[in-house]
């Protein structure tokens, strides 16, 4: 299916079938990934180990998420960066991406196995183990952290298939080794009396099996083809694919803050409570698996909407957009309620599937499930306004929206709270971190409405997209193709026009967006603003969002289009770039002192000084920032450029050099 195809779907088709068309893939791919640990924990808890076998896998969850924390990193960056080289067919840029991530994946997990198994003692220790479960948790720990090389590779590939249009393929990868894990689980724990770490080996043998799965794959995808050369890093791809999944790093190493935080205090007012140290932190690891299936389903909802949200948003279809996120909404409320009402009602029925254990750990078990989680609607609309706000590129409501529960409110709470009532009480701290939980959730409700509800009462004042600015590709005749880099204040438009109308060719500016607008059903104004919606430190985070990609793309194509009609000028959005394949192309960078650019800014926009320098520090980080992410390669650099001018010779003598260049290298008829 080709992007307008694709567009036109995301644009007119009914929103609920394509929100069920959508949903259904990832809601059943992150329950898949999701079974892993719920399974061992099961038959670990009802196995004669008990609530101390699940203990014992809790503490080396934390770990586990920093692992994940790198292959995820680099498998969503890659998944981003394969999508963006699909819609400009780049498959050189494509396999680079690939191999390249599967080598440095594989180096980082080789180290961190290496550093797992040497420190597994300290670092079972550090995450909450206690006396009675530190010999059960270095044991299963060691075994998985011996396979990080198959789960870490696992993880990464299979990102890379869903982004080469497989997502089928990926989740029948994942679901292969849930299975195996499932089956293998009763036979090493119950059968063979391997215990804890008969668990232990039947995950690795299911992410071993899923591992080989994803390299079948490899073998036959659609947009990439794989040599020895892929292999060897590529720094510019590597940078690019890094920057487009750093927002999913900090989000991992939150978790690992947040899981770190909450052993090391229950294990240290557990153990000044009835309860102890083991108690405490087994039901949390069982609460973790139950509030992560919820939480799985909702976020696979969201992420289903994710591309109807972005394109309708950027084409300005905003009710749509409304509808869109009624529907989400709604599910998610309803996945809430439901959550909710079991763990009130009847918190036992999901306690017992993990297992039995004495009068105190039932009593910390329903306390745990009908505190810890009352509030688990709210919860479940925080994950989901996070998703959305990526979605459409609103960055910085994203961060907020990801940190204000977890890592804002709850991490302090859980550290203060506890502390205050066990002065208060001796023995009552434990119930802290239990109060930590819905009082952080009351806040950020209120935090995410603020957010929430002002944007939808702006986005009801904007005006569906209605312009009928045509435009039309320029009458053109083969030859020179020049592109203009420009620093901000460096008249880079102005000397571009000058040489547009001396060599008599098309000139195109803004025209760009107009033509992407309407080839693609985006808004012309939202194509426009690339390069300004979002601040500099979170453009890797706004670039990578699917209404972005989208826009990103669809200037690509139209970019090649304008150059493929016949020779011309094309000013700014990395048109240089784009045309890299291209023979006759001119790149050129305009450049100069910021007091000069300053200066220029000051007599063109009546500026103060101040204004001037915060205007040009915005946007060339925004546009160097654009660059690279779509490039891998840094903004400015004179070698990626046929000839770089310092715009304070003047926009003539500028305007005059491109000229001469270009009599020098046309051939004479």
């Amino acid at each position: 299916m080709n992007t307008n195809q694709e567009n036109q779907i995301l644009g007119q088709a009914k929103i609920s079938k394509l929100l069920l068309k959508f949903s259904i893939p990832c809601v059943m791919g992150l329950l898949i990934s999701a079974l892993y640990n719920i399974v061992d924990q099961i038959f670990i808890g009802n196995s004669e180990l008990g609530y101390l076998g699940n203990a014992a896998t809790g503490v080396s969850f934390p770990v586990i998420c920093i692992a994940n924390a790198f292959a995820w990193c680099i498998g969503d960056g890659a998944a981003s960066y394969l999508s963006i080289c699909a819609g400009r067919k780049d498959s050189d840029s494509a396999h680079k991406c690939v191999g390249t991530g599967i080598t440095v994946t594989l180096a980082i997990s080789i180290v961190l196995m290496v550093i797992c198994e040497i420190f597994a003692m300290p670092l079972m220790s550090l995450f909450g183990a206690s006396e009675q479960t530190l010999e059960m948790a270095v044991e299963y720990f060691r075994i998985v952290a011996a396979f990080f090389p198959f789960y870490l590779l696992l993880n990464v590939m299979n990102s890379m298939i869903r982004a080469d249009g497989s997502p089928a393929f990926a989740m029948v990868a994942m679901l292969t080794g849930a299975v195996i894990n499932i089956i293998l689980d009763p036979v090493f724990i119950f059968l063979l009396k391997w215990g804890i770490a008969g668990a232990a080996w039947a995950t690795v043998i299911g992410q071993v099996a899923s591992f080989g799965v994803c390299v079948a794959y490899l073998f036959r995808p659609k947009t990439f083809r794989l040599t020895k050369r892929s292999f060897i890093p590529d720094k510019a791809v590597l940078r690019s694919t890094v920057s487009l999944g750093i927002a999913t790093f900090v989000t991992q190493i939150s978790i690992v803050v947040l899981s770190l935080v909450c052993n090391m205090t229950l294990a240290h007012y557990g153990t000044l409570s009835k309860y102890g140290p083991d108690i405490p932190i087994s039901v949390f690891s069982i609460q973790t698996k139950v509030y992560t299936v919820v939480c799985n389903i909702v976020t696979g909802i969201v992420l289903g909407g994710q591309p109807i949200f972005g394109y309708n948003y950027g084409a300005k279809r905003l009710d749509r957009v409304r509808e869109t996120y009624r529907l989400v909404l709604r599910s998610t409320l309803i996945i809430g309620a439901v959550a909710v009402f079991i763990f009130e009602v009847c918190p036992q029925v999901v306690i017992g599937i993990f297992g039995s254990g004495d009068a105190l750990y039932q009593e910390f078990a329903i306390k745990t499930f009908r505190i810890y989680l009352s509030l688990t609607i709210i919860t479940c609309l925080v994950k989901m306004t996070a998703v959305f706000f990526q979605s459409i590129g609103k960055s910085v409501y994203a961060v907020v929206a990801s940190l204000i529960r977890d890592i804002i409110c709850f991490t302090p709470l859980a550290i203060l709270l506890p502390y205050f009532m066990e002065k208060a009480e001796p023995g009552s701290g434990i119930n802290g971190i239990l109060y930590a939980a819905p009082i952080s959730d009351l806040i950020a409700v209120i935090v995410i409405l603020c957010l929430t509800i002002p944007f939808f009462r702006g986005l009801g004042k904007e005006a569906e997209n209605t312009e009928t600015d045509q435009r039309v590709i320029k009458e053109s005749k083969p030859g020179i193709i020049i592109t203009i880099a420009r620093e901000h204040g460096t008249a880079g438009k102005q000397i571009g026009k000058m040489v547009a109308e001396q060599l008599n060719i098309p000139f195109y500016y803004k025209e760009m967006t107009a033509l992407a607008a309407q080839e693609s059903g985006l808004d012309k104004a939202f194509l426009s603003q690339l390069n300004e919606n979002a601040p500099s430190h979170l453009y890797d985070l706004y670039i990578s969002t699917d209404v972005v990609k989208h826009a990103v793309i669809a200037q690509e194509e139209i970019i090649r289009k304008i150059a493929d009609n016949g020779s011309c000028v094309i000013v700014g959005r990395a048109a240089d770039y784009v045309l890299r394949d291209y023979d006759n192309v001119i790149r050129v960078f305009i450049h100069a002192s910021k007091e000069y650019r300053a200066t220029k800014i000051m007599e063109m926009y009546g500026d103060s000084r101040e204004e001037a320098l915060r205007n040009i520090r915005h946007s060339d980080n925004a546009r160097s920032s654009y660059y690279r992410n779509i490039s891998g390669q840094n903004w400015g650099e004179p070698h990626n450029y046929s000839l770089c001018l310092d715009a304070s010779m003047g926009i003539e003598v500028c305007a005059d050099a491109i000229c001469n260049m270009v009599t020098v290298l046309t051939p004479r008829g």
